[in-house]
Parts: C-alpha cells; structure tokens; sequence
C-alpha cells in the first residue's frame, strides 16, 4: 500500500490544505472517507472552493483568498507549534496574524476551533496539495511547512513528492515574512485534471453575471496573449467566483503553467 494513503488511513485527525481532493487525488479521498468512517476522524478542509463530493465528510470548511496559502501556512504555524525553537518563536512573535487573517478572509477563531477538534485524537496529519507546489512563494511555505512537521504533532503529507521531499529535507528556519498578498479581482479560473470534461468551464451564477455569459455559452478564455475555448457550464453547487478549469494534463500549457489559479479575461466565442 502507498505509504503516504497508509499515514491517512492511521490518522484520527485530518486537515487539508491547498488541494480541490475530488480531481487532485482520488486515492487519497477514498482514504479520507475511509478513516472517517472507520476510526471517527475529524476532517477538516482549507481551500478557497468548497468542494462539494466532501461536504458530507468534512466537520469544518476554512476557506481563505486566492493566493494567501503562504498567510495560511504561518496561521498553521502559529496555531499548532509545540516547543518551538527561539528562531522559530522569535517568528511566530513578529507575525501580525490580524493582518494575516483579514487578508486571507480565514478567522483566527477558525483555526481556534481546529485546534480544539485536535486535542482528543492521536495520529494528525496534514495533507498539502499542489496549490502549494506551484506557488510563487512556494520556497517560503517550505520552510513553514517544514517548522510544521518538526515543531507540531500534525504529519506534513504532500501530494507532489519533490515538495515533500524539500519540507523532508528542509533546516532552514529563516523563514521571510509573509508577503503582502496580491489581490484575485474579475474572473479566476483553477485548473482541474479531468480527461472526461476538459471541454467545459465549471462556475457559479456569481462568476456568470461577473463575466456576462450564461449557461451552456461557448467562450473564450484569454490570458496574458493567449485563449482558448470552452463550453461554459453553470453549476449551482459551487459559490464564489472562482471556475473551475478542467483540462488534459498539459494540453494547455498556459493554463497548467505557475500558479493553479489564474485571472482570465473571459468573452463570449
């Protein structure tokens, strides 16, 4: 069995982090499902979409902005550092989580309350996905995540082996302070891996009336000098304004490359 679905299916405490589950990895879901089922885990879910094949699992939802995953890397930190080293301390000290807290829209009284779900269950981890990996400040959350995994009683288990490897090998503790963030306006899509759909854009009513286009509308999806088009598909499950992208994987390079999220300029085909 994969190391890393035996790890959740031994945890009692689960927190995802930086992953849409359904698309990114279907095993590790089903491990997910599995271990609340069979061990009554507490599974918490940190994403900026709600996903809507989790809802019924997940005992909370955090959700944060677009591109804040490093605010809420230092949050994770902050909350469940135990014996931390006067580096490390010495940055958990001059962390402004206020102002951490009001950029990335997660409540500091959100990871209260998954502390509290933490204090009764033994095996912890947290699943990081590749939100994480393809971050422009993915060298920083590293370096927190790596704080994580040596000064927490939670287990850092990433879906993308190199990053898991570098928060394995990682003693650096001079990490940067958190970047200001920059702000996701307009029309955001997210790329998904789905063979079966990658045809379609997967959005709200709200991202509709944001790009003036209705259901079942052929558009174009245009970023930074290229486009490409896709059939758009309302879908009263999600909220927000953020689409999702299903694409082959690397079919569109443009899209798959950097940062899963990107801010498109979306017209009608």
């Amino acid at each position: 069995m994969n190391t890393k679905i035996e790890k959740v299916l031994n945890s009692d405490y689960i927190i995802s982090f930086g992953s849409f589950l359904a698309q990114d990895n279907e095993q590790v879901k089903e491990a997910i499902i599995e271990t609340i089922a069979q061990r009554n885990a507490e599974f918490i879910y940190m994403h900026p979409i709600d996903n809507i094949d989790l809802k019924v699992f997940y005992s909370q939802l955090i959700k944060y902005e677009v591109g804040s995953e490093e605010g809420i890397a230092s949050m994770l930190l902050d909350t469940f550092a135990i014996n931390a080293s006067d580096k490390i301390k010495a940055y958990l000290n001059d962390l402004d989580i206020g102002y951490i807290s009001g950029e990335s829209s997660a409540g500091e009284e959100e990871f209260e309350e998954a502390l509290e779900k933490a204090q009764e269950k033994t095996s912890k981890v947290l699943i990081v996905g590749r939100d994480i990996t393809t971050h422009e400040r993915v060298e920083n959350i590293v370096k927190i995540l790596a704080a994580i995994n040596r000064y927490s009683d939670l287990e850092v288990i990433c879906l993308d082996e190199k990053t898991q490897e570098q928060v394995d090998t990682c003693t650096d503790e001079d990490i940067e302070e958190v970047q200001e963030l920059d702000s996701y306006n307009g029309t955001i899509v997210y790329s998904i891996f789905d063979e079966q759909d990658c045809q379609k854009l997967v959005g709200s009513q709200s991202f509709a009336r944001i790009a003036k286009i209705e259901d079942n509308d052929e558009v174009y999806l245009n970023y930074n000098g290229h486009k490409v088009k896709k059939q758009f598909i309302i879908n009263e499950d999600l909220y927000g304004t953020v689409a999702l992208c299903p694409i082959l994987d690397s079919n569109i390079s443009f899209l798959t490359e950097d940062y899963r999220y990107k801010q498109v300029k979306v017209e009608k085909a």
